[in-house]
């Protein structure tokens, strides 16, 4: 049997938004089993500032390869991790690949 959910009221401002679902429980409101994930591309990724101690003689190293490249040497730093990341869980999905085979 399908589940009746309520209408959502109309807010006049964000914080009663926020006071409203602070004190409701949404599945009330909203059909979670139709929901989608949502892209939102244009968004500007959150940034966190880190304290990171290196070995002088890497960053050094960092900071010609930087050079070469035309690049701020913090950026190819990030570029770095992000590819080491996306590797690593690539071989974790194709252990599990193999593993449910």
């Amino acid at each position: 049997m399908k589940k009746q959910t309520k209408t959502v009221p109309e807010f006049s401002s964000e914080q009663e938004e926020r006071e409203f679902w602070t004190s409701h429980d949404s599945s009330e409101y909203i059909d979670w089993q139709k929901a989608k994930p949502a892209i939102f591309p244009d968004l500007k990724p959150t940034m966190k500032t880190i304290s990171l101690r290196l070995p002088e003689m890497l960053l050094n190293r960092i900071k010609t390869l930087a050079n070469e490249r035309d690049v701020p040497y913090q950026s190819l730093m990030k570029m770095y991790l992000r590819e080491r990341i996306d590797s690593e869980y690539e071989v974790e999905r194709n252990k599990q690949k193999k593993a449910n085979s």
